[in-house]
């Protein structure tokens, strides 16, 4: 996954909004959306190769989101990312599951990540590089990519013409998705959808053996309801079709 926009607490109707756009090589098998662990019951799509999710929610209305973080260095990245994200999301809050996520990182080593988790309560983002930094969110639009969160980016020397872009792609999209005057929650979503899809912004990634291989749209609204839309391909060519496990 390398592009995730949310809403936090913007909207009364609906506290979470996530529209994201996973990147990976083309000839990788995944699974889509389903009926990832039972108990708790969480929704997911997963990875076939190396297991886990990059994306997901739970019965306790916890949504977790997962993006590489491009470093300077090699990290060892001995157990997968996705499953830490299924692990995750067996948590009954985004505060407990990042309490779980400083306790993993703390016995594994894993590949740089920025990793979401959020509920009506709470939005935490949480960063790993070998150090793990965890911040609150304010209420209010956030655009994580693979160069950083909210105009604080750091990008690597080897990387710096395409982080450089991917950063101001970030800003631009902020920017743009800042809520408009009387807007609804299902129009913002549709909006970030647009965003996702759109070229100007880099987002939907087209290359020889690598791209955006799917995108989602999860809502979690004040009644405790969840949905999840998914486009098994990329964005900008894809419908978004309900996920009904």
């Amino acid at each position: 996954m390398c592009t995730l926009l949310f809403a936090w607490q913007v909207f009364e109707d609906a506290p979470v909004l996530v529209a994201a756009n996973r990147d990976e090589a083309l000839g990788r098998p995944s699974h889509p959306p389903g009926i990832y662990g039972e108990n708790p019951r969480v929704i997911a799509p997963w990875d076939e190769e190396a297991g886990g999710t990059w994306i997901g929610y739970n019965e306790f209305g916890v949504s977790a989101v997962i993006t590489n973080r491009w470093l300077d260095a090699d990290l060892a990245g001995e157990r997968s990312r996705g499953l830490l994200v299924g692990e995750a999301l067996e948590r009954e809050s985004a505060e407990d599951a990042a309490r779980f996520v400083e306790r993993s990182v703390g016995e594994f080593e894993y590949d740089g990540f920025n990793l979401a988790l959020l509920d009506e309560n709470a939005a935490l983002l949480l960063e790993w590089d070998g150090g793990l930094r965890v911040r609150n969110v304010d209420p209010g639009v956030h655009v994580v990519v693979n160069v950083g969160a909210d105009g604080e980016f750091e990008i690597p020397p080897e990387r710096a013409e395409f982080g450089e872009r991917q950063a101001e792609s970030a800003r631009q999209a902020r920017q743009e998705l800042q809520p408009e005057p009387g807007e609804r929650s299902a129009e913002w979503h549709e909006r970030a959808a647009a965003v996702l899809r759109d070229h100007d912004y880099g987002f939907c990634v087209h290359a020889e053996e690598y791209g955006t291989r799917s995108s989602s749209l999860i809502r979690a609204e004040k009644n405790g309801a969840t949905s999840y839309r998914f486009a098994d391909g990329p964005p900008c060519e894809t419908g978004y079709e309900p996920v009904e496990p």
